[in-house]
C-alpha cells in the first residue's frame, strides 16, 4: 500500500476505473443535460421510463421530463411510488419495480436518491437492463456504486450488481435537498474514515488486500469532503458539491473493486444489524441508514483510540489462541446471539466464510504482533478522533448518541459484540475478537471516564 497521499482524483479521471458507468455530469443547471446524456448513452430510439417518488418527482421530475422531451426522447408514463411512508429498500419494492419495468421496453431512468436507487438498480439488474439515475440529494454513496443494500427476508447485505451507466448530479438540486438528507450523506461517507483504517488492518494481515488506485478514489477526496460541516449544515452550493463528488467517488471505487470494501466497514455492520432489528424504520420519514452510519463511526473511532492506547506488540499468542473457540463453539454463540429469526441462518454462512483455525489464527496475531508498532502509527494518521466526528456530525444535524434513536445502553454496548456477526468483511472487531480483546476494549468505553461514560443516556 502506498502511504503518501496522492493528488486528489478528478470524477472524471475517476470514470477510467469505473466498470459500468460511463458518463457522470456533475455541477450547477446541469438538470438540463438529462436528455442529451440519454441519447449519448442509450441512443436516439431508447424509450425513457421516469422511476421516481412524490417527493423526488416534485424536486425535479418535471425538469427531467422536459429535457428528455427536447432531446427527442421517446417518453413512458412516469412510475411514481408515493411519497409517504418514504419507500423502504426491502426487496418486495424491488419486485414490484422490476414487474413494471418488464412490461416495458424502456430504459429506466431514476430521479431520487438512496432507497429509489437501490431498488431500480437491483430491478434493472435482474431484467439484464442499463438504466440512468439523476440525484436529488447528497445523501448516500450509492449513486455510482456496483451493489444495492436491500433487505430480503429481513436479512440486509449488498446484493452485488452493476451501477448506473450514466449519473446526473445538479449540486443546486442538492444543495436545496431537505438537512436531514445532507446529514445522513456525511454520516454515511465519514465513515470511510474508521473503514479505511479496518481494510489496513485486513490488508495486513493478508485477509483482503488493498489496491492503491481504489484507495485512493474513495480516501483522496475523503478530508476535503468532510472539511466544512458549518457550509454543509447551510447548504452551501461549493460544500454539497465537494460532499456529492466524494460520495460519487466512493461509488466509482466500488465499482473499481467490485465489492463495498473501499467504503464500508464495521461502522456500516452497526447499521446494518440495526436495519435488520428494525431500528427507525416505524419512524416518519424512517431513520435514514447514513444517520445509523454516523453513529457507528463514532462507536468506531472510539473503540480505535482504546486499541491505540494499547501495545499489540507484547499480546500473549498462546493465551489468545488458547482462548480461541471452536467453528461449532462459534456457530453456538452466533445462534445465541438474540438476531432476528430471518438473520441467524444468513449470519451463520457469513461467520462461517471468515473463520478460521487454531493454526491460521496463530500465524495472523504473530503477524499483528510483529507489525503492530508501525501498523498502528499507520492507523492513527488515518483515523480522526471520535469526538472530532462527534461534533462534525453534530454541526450538520446527524445522530451522534444513542439516546437520541431510543436505544439503551445495554442494547447499544452489545452492538459491539453482535455487529461483526452478521458480515464476513474483516474488521477491527475480528482483531479483537481474535486477539481475545474485544471484551475488555468495550469495557473501558463504558467504564467512568470511557467515552460512553462521559455521554450519558438522558
Amino acid at each position: 500500500m502506498t502511504e503518501s497521499p496522492a493528488p486528489e482524483s478528478t470524477l472524471q479521471a475517476a470514470l477510467t476505473e469505473a466498470t459500468d458507468t460511463r458518463v457522470i455530469v456533475a455541477g450547477t443547471d446541469v438538470l438540463d443535460r438529462t436528455g442529451n446524456v440519454f441519447t449519448e448513452v442509450f441512443g436516439p430510439g431508447a424509450l425513457a421510463q421516469p422511476v421516481a417518488d412524490e417527493n423526488t418527482w416534485a424536486v425535479a421530475g418535471d425538469q427531467v421530463r422536459s429535457s428528455l422531451q427536447q432531446a427527442g426522447v421517446a417518453l413512458a408514463e412516469p412510475f411514481v411510488l408515493p411519497g409517504t411512508p418514504t419507500v423502504y429498500a426491502d426487496y418486495q419494492n424491488v419486485e414490484r419495480i422490476r414487474e413494471h419495468l418488464r412490461t416495458r421496453d424502456g430504459v429506466a431512468v431514476v430521479v431520487g436518491s438512496g432507497t429509489l436507487n437501490d431498488l431500480v438498480k437491483l430491478a434493472c439488474a435482474e431484467l439484464e437492463r442499463q438504466y440512468l439515475v439523476v440525484a436529488t440529494a447528497a445523501s448516500m454513496d450509492g449513486y455510482a456504486a456496483y451493489g444495492a443494500s436491500i433487505t430480503v427476508d429481513g436479512f440486509k447485505i449488498t446484493r452485488y450488481c452493476p451501477a448506473p451507466v450514466a449519473v446526473v448530479a445538479d449540486y443546486g438540486v442538492l444543495a436545496d435537498a431537505p438537512a436531514r438528507l445532507t446529514a445522513t450523506g456525511v454520516g454515511d461517507l465519514i465513515e470511510k474514515v474508521p473503514a479505511g483504517a479496518d481494510w489496513m488492518l485486513a490488508d495486513a494481515l493478508e485477509v483482503e488486500l488493498i489496491t492503491d488506485r481504489v484507495w485512493q478514489l474513495v480516501q483522496g477526496p475523503l478530508r476535503a469532503s468532510i472539511a466544512d460541516p458549518e457550509a454543509l449544515a447551510a447548504g452551501e452550493v461549493g460544500a454539497i458539491s465537494r460532499l456529492a463528488d466524494g460520495l460519487l467517488m466512493s461509488g466509482l471505487a466500488m465499482q473499481a473493486n467490485q465489492s463495498s470494501r473501499p467504503a464500508s466497514g464495521a461502522g456500516h455492520q452497526f447499521s446494518h444489524l440495526w436495519e435488520m432489528e428494525g431500528l427507525g424504520l416505524d419512524w416518519e420519514p424512517p431513520l435514514s441508514h447514513g444517520m445509523k452510519v454516523g453513529l457507528g463511526t463514532v462507536a468506531l473511532c472510539a473503540l480505535y483510540e482504546v486499541v491505540l492506547r494499547r501495545d499489540l506488540s507484547t499480546l500473549d499468542v498462546d493465551a489468545a489462541v488458547a482462548a480461541w473457540p471452536s467453528w461449532e463453539q462459534t456457530e453456538a454463540q452466533v445462534r445465541a446471539a438474540d438476531l432476528p429469526d430471518s438473520v441467524t441462518e444468513a449470519a451463520v454462512v457469513q461467520c462461517r466464510e471468515k473463520y478460521v483455525d487454531a493454526d491460521q489464527l496463530r500465524t495472523r496475531l504473530q503477524s499483528l504482533v510483529q507489525q503492530w508498532p508501525a501498523l498502528s502509527g499507520r492507523l492513527r494518521a488515518q483515523l480522526l478522533p471520535a469526538a472530532d466526528i462527534e461534533q462534525r456530525l453534530q454541526v450538520v444535524g446527524a445522530i451522534t448518541h444513542p439516546a437520541q434513536i431510543g436505544m439503551d445502553l445495554d442494547r447499544f454496548r452489545a452492538t459491539y459484540t453482535r455487529a461483526r456477526l452478521i458480515r464476513s468483511r474483516y474488521t477491527l472487531l475480528d482483531v479483537l475478537s481474535e486477539a481475545n480483546l474485544l471484551d475488555d476494549c468495550v469495557a473501558e468505553l463504558f467504564a467512568p471516564g470511557g467515552f460512553w461514560a462521559e455521554r450519558p443516556w438522558s
